[in-house]
């Protein structure tokens, strides 16, 4: 018989990714329909990885603490057996609302881009890459993302408050890319994708750029993507849309139904706010099986929610929601922000999984952080989701079966009750329970 392994986080406990006493399976049928039940014959999309948003925010706040805190939390995300196994990330091209302030990387009305110039990376963000590259002993993949290109592009001749970008200076505006990416590499660090537009359809008080589908669309085809094929980079993926779920449809349809435009694109990014419609991310893949799907943010707003417990069952409701609609990916927002949760040059302040209060050196793990573990440190890049049927309605749940032939399950309960069922696989189940307000992962050989 087959050995279960567990790992549970449960709200007012000690429990908190804890490994728990191995479960067996039984031979046979259970006497009553199973509540789960899994099928691996069924595949379907497959697993580029988790991680988080490599802002200067993030950077900053954890120069701010001593060399063994900023360490302690290096490992905490990107330790592929002690910490959260981090694979992916995701930079923002010059400023973004988790800067220290509105900055660019050339000086105004350099069309040729000749004072093109990354020196300000090299302050916090470039370190930090190369520390976490270090303690995951090999290359992030990295999303480059611009929140606006800089005023002087701009009908608005400002980073912030939306304004778009002016026709003159699209050729330029997608050189810039091509620039960041050759810099980049030089650094030493690769770029995997980029994204056309931070949240294209959001005028916000910091940096913002505003793209309607169409213009989003002829950007690509006339400008974005045949520059990166002219510089060598047709292999860097562009996504595009980098915006919420409630109208990624008609985002993709803008874009996808244009074949010149379309086949430079790899695929749709997008994030979790306004709505949870995980449905629609399913409808982006079943009208462009041929696309692919990744999520690029998602953060608690509001400030610092220390010790909370629903921002951890967001974090696993979305994530399941999202796995279960063909999602490829999660890349959180800020890895760490400081007690107030910033900095942030508007005072846009968010939570994230962990915060480091600069005045008290103190490193705190919110209840998010345990909850993107259960998917992160047993979901591993190459996995593949399998088929899954819950019979269960307080349960929610996602499986996946890895390189290496284990099964992966987690399921969640945010129920204010214990929560008792069966999990079939093959000719075989398990008779288990969650506690109230809990996650558990069960890892078994297939």
């Amino acid at each position: 018989m087959k050995n279960i392994k567990v790992y549970l986080t449960s709200r007012n406990s000690e429990d908190l990714l804890t490994k728990k006493q191995d479960l067996q399976f039984q031979t046979g049928s259970p006497l009553e329909k199973s509540d789960i039940v899994i099928d691996p014959e069924k595949t379907y999309q497959e697993i580029i990885g988790f991680g988080g948003a490599f802002t200067e925010a993030t950077a900053y706040t954890l120069s701010q603490v001593t060399a063994d805190k900023r360490q302690e939390v290096i490992e905490s995300y990107f330790n592929q057996d002690t910490g959260l196994g981090y694979t992916i990330g995701r930079v923002h091209i010059h400023s973004c609302d988790f800067a220290l302030g509105n900055y660019t990387y050339v000086e105004d009305y350099d069309e040729n881009l000749d004072t093109f110039d990354i020196s300000r990376d090299h302050k916090w963000v470039i370190p930090l890459l190369k520390d976490a590259e270090k303690e995951k002993g090999g290359q992030i993949k990295l999303v480059a993302s611009p929140w606006s290109p800089p005023a002087w592009m701009k009908t608005n001749n400002e980073m912030n408050h939306g304004g778009k970008l002016l026709q003159q200076y699209m050729d330029t505006w997608s050189r810039y890319y091509t620039k960041f990416i050759a810099t980049y590499e030089k650094e030493g660090f690769p770029i995997w994708a980029i994204t056309v537009q931070n949240e294209p359809e959001a005028v916000q008080t910091w940096d913002s750029c505003i793209y309607t589908g169409e213009e989003e669309r002829d950007f690509i085809k006339n400008y974005l993507g045949p520059q990166m094929h002219r510089a060598g980079y047709e292999n860097v993926k562009i996504l595009i849309w980098d915006h919420n779920r409630d109208v990624i449809v008609d985002r993709a349809k803008a874009v996808f139904e244009d074949p010149e435009a379309s086949k430079y694109v790899w695929g749709t990014g997008f994030h979790w706010y306004v709505s949870e419609e995980f449905e629609n991310v399913g409808k982006v893949h079943d009208l462009y099986p041929d696309k692919h799907l990744l999520f690029t943010e998602g953060c608690q707003e509001g400030g610092v929610k220390l010790g909370e417990w629903f921002t951890g069952e967001r974090y696993g409701r979305n994530m399941i929601g999202d796995l279960n609609n063909w999602t490829e990916g999660y890349i959180d927002w800020n890895m760490v922000l400081n007690e107030e949760g910033g900095p942030n040059h508007v005072n846009n302040l968010c939570d994230a999984p962990i915060i480091a209060d600069t005045k008290t050196n103190e490193i705190h793990y919110n209840s998010s952080f345990y909850y993107i573990g259960h998917f992160s440190k047993f979901i591993r890049p190459g996995a593949k989701r399998i088929g899954l049927e819950v019979a269960n309605e307080n349960l929610q749940s996602t499986a996946f079966m890895n390189r290496d032939d284990s099964i992966s399950i987690v399921i969640m309960n945010e129920t204010d009750q214990i929560e008792s069922f069966t999990i079939e696989y093959k000719n075989e189940y398990f008779s288990t329970q969650l506690p109230p307000h809990s996650i558990a992962t069960y890892l078994f050989e297939s």
